[in-house]
């Protein structure tokens, strides 16, 4: 119970603690700090303190799950004050979390502890942008709903799309690597990002916006940063490759009988719609029916019968003839092999966004229903919903179903073999928790599965890596991670295992 645990951590001893000059220094170095600059502590010259309430939003995640102690929040507008900041940070021995837009699920961008707080909002600018080859190049806090706006205009979009898309922002996108709903058309982060301007512990710049396609002049070092989970470097800048924005567009929603119905529509659906398949996602009908209930939205059944699964498909391309009768062939297959039980097409905009929004209100709803613990990961996607009846038979073996939990769920992305499990409760509970954890882990282990799928580790699961990595390779990670960061300053307590 990592979240719990934590609280109990001892600072490191090399760390100092924040004081009244090192507020002083900060306010120094920011242009605008009676802005950038939040701190409970009281200076002679610093900005005058706030009450410790305006500093919530940055301590603690959205799910209300984790919590951290910071006095002080630093909202740097440039690289160079960034660099300015970790530089004396660097000197001081003082601890340091890089935060993004907080979204994650792992409370990997808010404070364990006392850290000093560097949230990279107010760095929010489209750098460039080229109309030929769709190279994007941008501040590390850009939303990625508002950078997909912006190129949108000019034919493009950017290849990841995610529920947080409205708050979430790029550079915490790339230091998770997040994957989202449409992997399994335009890959990783780790295909699509050209370059990234990284601060390292030191304060030194890395600039590597590079906007070119093909580099082998030595080691790749963007790698390293993606998915490092600002553990050892704060990602201030990307350049990212953007694929031209498709005309045509179907989305479709199919009721099926059994999870080897939902595998069996994926095999159909990839043979018909090869090309121009965007996405795949199936959910069960636990999910639905809480989404009905609980999802802020008023989404719409499109089926009048309940059904154990749904599937819902994307394609996009750039000819709608062409894309219409590719969707009409496969639309005739499933129901003459009866690999379906009933199924909707989208006939509108309005109804694209309807039938999407089955899938994206779940989340949502989870939170409107009860505390959610929530397990993002990745097994053969045959073992999918074998993982999500195991568990909610566990809840009920332990008496925990319709008592402490109030329900199991089970979506995510059949094309990546990306399972979301989320288990409602009435609240955080040391005994529920007890019943999940580690066995999911150990379930996943026996499967050769991934415990973190696109969320990354933080500290729910940092020191639960070993269940899916070998003790050599977290050797190899810690081994980069004392190399960048001797001093452990960045984003401390999370990510690797501890050493004991």
């Amino acid at each position: 119970m990592l979240h719990r645990r934590a609280a109990q951590l001892q600072k490191h001893a090399s760390h100092n603690k924040l004081e009244e000059k090192d507020v002083e220094k900060f306010a120094s170095i920011l242009s605008t700090p009676e802005t950038s600059l939040l701190t409970t502590l009281k200076t002679s010259k610093g900005p005058k303190p706030v009450d410790a309430s305006e500093l919530d939003l940055f301590n603690n995640d959205w799910m209300n799950k984790y919590h951290g102690q910071s006095v002080c929040v630093l909202k740097p507008k440039t690289t160079q004050e960034v660099s300015e900041i970790m530089k004396y940070c660097f000197e001081r021995k003082l601890a340091v979390v890089p935060q993004g837009g907080n979204t994650g699920l792992v409370g990997g961008g808010v404070p364990v502890l006392d850290e000093v707080i560097i949230n990279l909002g107010a760095m929010n600018k489209i750098r460039s942008f080229n109309e030929i080859s769709g190279t994007l190049v941008c501040d590390a806090g850009c939303i990625l709903e508002s950078l997909d706006n912006h190129i949108a205009e000019k034919g493009y979009m950017m290849p990841l799309d995610l529920g947080a898309k409205g708050s979430c922002q790029i550079g915490g996108n790339v230091a998770t690597n997040a994957g989202g709903l449409r992997f399994l058309r335009y890959g990783s982060l780790h295909g699509n990002v050209l370059g990234l301007e990284v601060v390292l512990p030191n304060g030194t710049v890395l600039d590597g916006l590079s906007t070119l396609r093909k580099d082998n002049t030595g080691f790749d070092l963007k790698q390293l940063f993606i998915g490092s989970e600002g553990t050892i470097g704060l990602i201030t800048g990307v350049s990212i490759i953007t694929p031209r924005r498709p005309s045509a567009f179907n989305v479709a929603v199919f009721a099926v009988d059994s999870f080897e119905a939902v595998q069996n529509v994926f095999s159909k659906v990839k043979a018909h719609c090869g090309e121009i398949l965007s996405a795949f996602e199936f959910f069960d009908n636990q999910s639905l029916e809480m989404v009905k209930a609980h999802a802020t939205a008023g989404v719409k059944d499109p089926f009048q019968d309940k059904h154990p699964f749904y599937v819902l498909i994307e394609t996009s391309g750039s000819k709608k003839e062409h894309d219409d009768e590719k969707v009409n062939e496969l639309l005739e297959e499933l129901m003459e092999s009866s690999a379906i039980v009933d199924g909707v097409l989208a006939q509108d905009e309005t109804q694209v966004q309807s039938l999407w929004a089955l899938r994206e209100s779940i989340p949502e709803a989870a939170g409107k229903l009860g505390s959610t613990y929530k397990y993002d990961v990745s097994m053969p996607v045959e073992l999918m919903n074998e993982l999500v009846e195991d568990m909610r038979s566990r809840l009920d073996k332990h008496g925990l179903m319709g008592n402490k939990v109030k329900e199991v769920v089970g979506y995510g992305h059949i094309g990546d073999g990306n399972l979301h499990i989320n288990i409602i409760a009435d609240k955080f509970d040391p005994a529920v928790e007890e019943v999940i954890e580690p066995y999911i882990y150990e379930w996943l282990a026996k499967v050769n599965g991934s415990i973190s799928a696109e969320h990354g580790l933080g500290r729910m699961k940092g020191e639960k890596i070993g269940y899916s990595k070998s003790p050599a390779s977290v050797a190899i990670m810690k081994d980069i991670k004392h190399l960048f960061d001797p001093e452990n300053l960045l984003n401390p307590y999370k990510y690797l295992p501890s050493d004991k």
